[in-house]
């Protein structure tokens, strides 16, 4: 199974690419929130990205979903086990940023969930029943470039780097900031769960 491909850029389509890997030609389909990142883009361009791989008995063609983030792929997943959201369908539906819709269903902003594409009321409400509680870390994530991770003393505060820096995107010196910033607000943490909550309140006050 594909999880991860690097190649050049040799076609862009309205919903997916054409990337070349080893002298083979990959079409990978792109949520528009991705696709949006590959205005800029020419062919021959270097891309990377990761790939969720799809192919069940119904549908024995294989197709390949792409996106910028290893996290953003994990989000994908939740949404997908949403009943009545399938790959295709959250392909389209995921139109705005993956930060704003995780803060949304947090929130419990079914307005906001309403603003994807194809998603009505019913099926706000049944990704408010399925996931939430369970995606408060996806809304820390950011576009920004590949950060280098940074060691701190405390066991629990280095897990937390390294969520916020190699999986959701920050800068290391912005996650240092972010931790610090926490642990003044709260200096009871006592464990990287509480610490990651006690961030991901900070980043939504």
């Amino acid at each position: 199974m594909i999880g991860y491909l690097e190649g050049k850029l040799l076609k862009k389509d309205e919903d997916r690419i054409l990337l070349l890997n080893n002298q083979i030609g990959y079409e990978i389909l792109l949520p528009f929130f991705v696709r949006k990142t590959f205005n800029a883009k020419k062919t021959g361009d270097d891309v990377a990205l990761y790939i969720y791989y799809h192919q069940t008995e119904r549908q024995p063609k294989p197709t390949l979903i792409g996106f910028n983030l290893e996290v953003e792929r994990e989000f994908f997943r939740h949404f997908i086990s949403v009943e009545d959201i399938g790959p295709m369908k959250a392909v389209q539906a995921l139109s705005l940023p993956v930060r704003d819709i995780a803060r949304a269903i947090e929130s419990r902003d079914s307005l906001y969930l309403k603003r994807l594409k194809g998603i009505g009321n019913r099926t706000a409400q049944k990704v408010l029943a399925t996931l939430e509680g369970k995606v408060a870390k996806f809304a820390l994530i950011r576009q920004a470039e590949e950060p280098t991770a940074a060691s701190i003393s405390e066991d629990f505060v280095d897990q937390v780097q390294e969520v916020l820096s190699k999986q959701l995107g920050h800068k290391a010196r912005e996650a240092r900031e972010m931790i610090t910033a926490a642990l003044r607000r709260n200096r009871n943490i006592a464990t990287a769960e509480e610490l990651f909550e006690e961030v991901y309140r900070g980043e939504t006050s």
